[in-house]
C-alpha cells in the first residue's frame, strides 16, 4: 500500500504531465499549426486517465488542469481591450468542461477497448460545450487544429466532430499501444498472446483515421466536380485605428472599402485584374446603414457601378422594434439592395448580454454589449451575375464556429460559402488566425470554396480542399481575387448533419451509466468481507488484454481490472 507522500508525488507528476498535454494542445492551433501536438496532447491525457485506474476526482483534477493549460494561452484575445477577468473566467469555465471529460473518461475507459471510450468522451464534451450555455462556445475544438494535418479530409465524412474524433482516437490508440508494449517488457512473456491481440487492436484503431484520410484526399477520390465557376473578389478596407472604438470610425471604414473597390475597378479597366462576378465586403464594412442613409447608399452604388458587379455589404440595420440586426445586403449597381441576410447566431457578451444585471457587476465593459436581434429565414443570398445568379451561403464571423451555420447554408442551396468578419476589436492577437482555420474546416466539411472577407484581416480565399489560395495581412488594405468553383452536390458530412455527434454523445452517456453501475457494484462487493476471497480468485482469472499484472504486488483495484482496460 502506497504512503501518502508517494501518492502526492504521483499526483504532482500527473499534474505536470497534464500541463504539458494542455500546452501541446494549444501549440497545435494557429498560427503555429503544429497539428501533431494535438495528437500528442490527447495521447498524454489518455495515459493519465486510463493507466493505473485513477479515482474519479483525480480524473476531474487532471482534466481541469489540462483545460487551464490549453485555454488560458488560447484565448487572451478575449481580454485584449477589456482586461484579464473575462478571459480568465472563460478559460476557467471551459476547463470545468474538461474536468467533466476527465470524469467520464476515467470511468468509461475501464470498459473494453479504452481508446474508443476516450474518443467518445472527448467528442461528447466538445459537443456539450459547443451548445451550452448561451448557445455554447466551440472555440478550441480539436478539429480546428488540423488544417495543416493529414487528417483534415475526415471532415468531409463525419464533419468537424468526426475530425476531432480522429485526432482523439489516434492519440489514445498510440498511447494504448505504448502501454501494452511497456507492460509486455515489464512482465515478460507470461501473457504473450494477449499482448499480441491487444497490440494488433491498438494498431488497427490508430490507423483508422490516417488511412481514411488518405482515401479521401482530393485526387484520390473524384468527387464534388463543379460544372460552373464565379470570379470573386474580397475587399479588406482596414480601419483607421485599433480598439473598441472602431464603430466611431464608421464613415472612414466605409470610405476605405469604397476606395479599395475603386482600385479594383481601375485594375479591371486597365486589364490588370479580371472582372469579378461579385465583390465581397466584410462585416461592419458600412455600419452607416445604406437603407436609411442616402449618402452611404450613393457611395456604395457608385462603387458597384464602377466595378461593374454587385457588392455584398456588411452593415447594421435598425429594425422597427428598435433592435439592430447584423446584416449582409446584396447591393446591385442598378437596383440597389436585392437580397438580405440577418445574422442568425448572435454572439453573447458582444452582440447581446445575457443576465445583464449580473454580469455588469464584474466589468464596466458589460454595458458595451449590444442588444441585437437574431435573424431568421434562409442562410443564403441570391447574387445576380452576368451568367446567372449565384447562391452564396453566409456565416457571419461568430457563426462559422458552429456546425449548424455552414450546414444550413449548404442545405439551403449554397454553391459557395462567404464569411464576412470583423476582428478589429481583438487587435493583433491570434484570434483571426484561429477563426480562419474554422473556415478551412468548413470548406472541406461541405466541399465548398470559402471567401473570408475581414474588415482588418485576415481575409482569405479557400479552395474546397481547405487550402488557402490567397490571404491578406492583418491591418492592411487588400483585394483578393480568384475564380472559384460553384458546387451543388453535397458531402457525406453535409448529408449526415449532426447525427454522428448525437450518436457519439448517446453512446458515451450509455457507457458512462454502465461504468458507474459496475463501479458501484464493485465498491459494494469490496465492503463485504465474506466476498473478498471469491473476488480475489475471480480477478486472478480475468487479466486485461496486454496487461500481465504481477499478482504478488497487486492491490484490490488492480485485481478488479476488466478485459481490455488500459490500467
Amino acid at each position: 500500500m502506497s504512503s501518502p507522500r508517494s501518492a502526492w508525488t504521483v499526483l504532482v507528476a500527473q499534474t505536470i504531465v497534464a500541463v504539458v498535454a494542455g500546452i501541446a494542445m494549444w501549440a497545435a492551433f494557429p498560427p503555429r499549426n503544429l497539428w501533431f501536438l494535438a495528437v500528442v496532447g490527447l495521447g498524454l491525457m489518455a495515459i493519465l486517465l486510463g493507466a493505473g485506474r485513477p479515482r474519479v476526482r483525480t480524473g476531474a483534477w487532471l482534466g481541469f488542469v489540462f483545460g487551464l493549460a490549453f485555454f488560458v494561452p488560447l484565448l487572451p484575445w478575449i481580454g485584449v481591450y477589456v482586461g484579464p477577468l473575462p478571459w480568465l473566467a472563460l478559460a476557467a469555465v471551459l476547463s470545468v468542461y474538461l474536468a467533466l471529460f476527465g470524469v467520464i473518461a476515467v470511468l468509461t475507459m475501464r470498459l473494453p477497448v479504452p481508446p474508443v471510450w476516450f474518443t467518445l468522451s472527448w467528442v461528447a464534451v466538445e459537443g456539450l460545450r459547443s451548445a451550452f450555455p448561451f448557445g455554447g462556445f466551440p472555440w478550441g475544438r480539436a478539429a480546428f487544429s488540423q488544417v495543416d494535418g493529414p487528417l483534415l479530409p475526415m471532415a468531409s465524412v463525419l464533419g468537424a466532430p468526426g475530425l476531432s474524433a480522429a485526432v482523439a482516437l489516434l492519440g489514445a490508440s498510440i498511447a494504448w499501444l505504448c502501454q501494452i508494449v511497456f507492460r509486455a517488457v515489464r512482465d515478460g512473456e507470461h501473457h504473450g498472446r494477449s499482448v499480441v491481440r491487444g497490440a494488433a487492436l491498438a494498431v488497427v484503431l490508430a490507423l483508422i483515421g490516417p488511412v481514411s484520410a488518405i482515401a479521401l484526399t482530393p485526387g484520390t477520390v473524384d468527387r464534388n466536380v463543379a460544372s460552373s465557376s464565379a470570379q470573386v473578389s474580397a475587399v479588406q478596407g482596414n480601419v483607421p485605428r485599433l480598439g473598441l472604438e472602431f464603430n466611431a470610425q464608421r464613415r472612414a471604414v466605409l470610405d476605405n472599402h469604397v476606395r479599395q473597390t475603386e482600385r479594383l475597378a481601375d485594375a479591371v479597366r486597365s486589364g490588370n485584374a479580371v472582372q469579378p462576378d461579385f465583390v465581397a465586403w466584410p462585416e461592419n464594412a458600412s455600419d452607416i446603414s445604406p437603407l436609411t442613409n442616402p449618402d452611404a447608399a450613393q457611395e456604395i452604388t457608385a462603387a458597384s457601378v464602377s466595378v461593374g458587379a454587385p457588392i455584398l455589404v456588411g452593415t447594421l440595420v435598425m429594425n422597427p422594434d428598435g433592435r439592430p440586426t447584423n446584416t449582409v445586403l446584396v447591393w446591385d449597381q442598378e437596383r440597389g439592395p436585392v437580397d438580405r441576410y440577418d445574422k442568425h447566431i448572435i454572439q453573447p457578451f458582444g452582440e447581446y448580454l445575457p443576465w445583464r444585471g449580473f454580469f455588469r457587476k464584474f466589468s464596466s465593459y458589460a454595458d458595451m454589449a449590444g442588444n441585437f436581434r437574431p435573424g431568421s429565414g434562409p442562410s443564403t443570398l441570391t447574387v445576380p451575375g452576368r451568367s446567372g445568379s449565384v447562391q452564396v451561403g453566409v456565416s457571419t464571423c461568430w457563426e462559422v464556429a458552429f456546425d449548424r451555420s455552414a450546414r444550413a447554408a449548404v442545405d439551403d442551396g449554397a454553391q459557395i460559402l462567404y464569411v464576412p468578419t470583423n476582428n478589429a476589436t481583438f487587435g493583433r492577437t491570434e484570434m483571426s488566425y484561429q477563426q480562419l482555420a474554422m473556415s478551412q474546416v468548413r470548406a472541406v466539411e461541405h466541399g465548398r470554396a470559402v471567401v473570408v472577407a475581414a474588415t482588418s484581416g485576415v481575409s482569405a480565399i479557400i479552395d474546397p480542399d481547405g487550402m488557402i489560395t490567397a490571404q491578406s495581412g492583418i491591418f492592411t488594405p487588400a483585394v483578393l481575387s480568384s475564380r472559384l468553383p460553384l458546387r451543388s452536390d453535397t458531402t457525406l458530412a453535409t448529408r449526415l448533419g449532426s447525427w454522428p455527434q448525437t450518436v457519439a454523445m448517446i453512446i458515451a452517456a450509455v457507457g458512462l451509466l454502465f461504468a458507474v453501475g459496475r463501479h458501484t457494484r464493485f465498491s459494494l462487493r469490496q465492503r463485504s468481507p465474506h466476498r473478498r476471497v471469491t473476488d480475489r480468485a475471480s480477478a486472478d482469472l480475468a487479466e486485461p488484454v496486454g496487461q500481465g499484472v504481477a499478482k504478488d504486488h497487486a492491490g484490490p483495484d488492480d485485481q478488479a481490472k476488466e478485459l481490455g482496460g488500459i490500467g
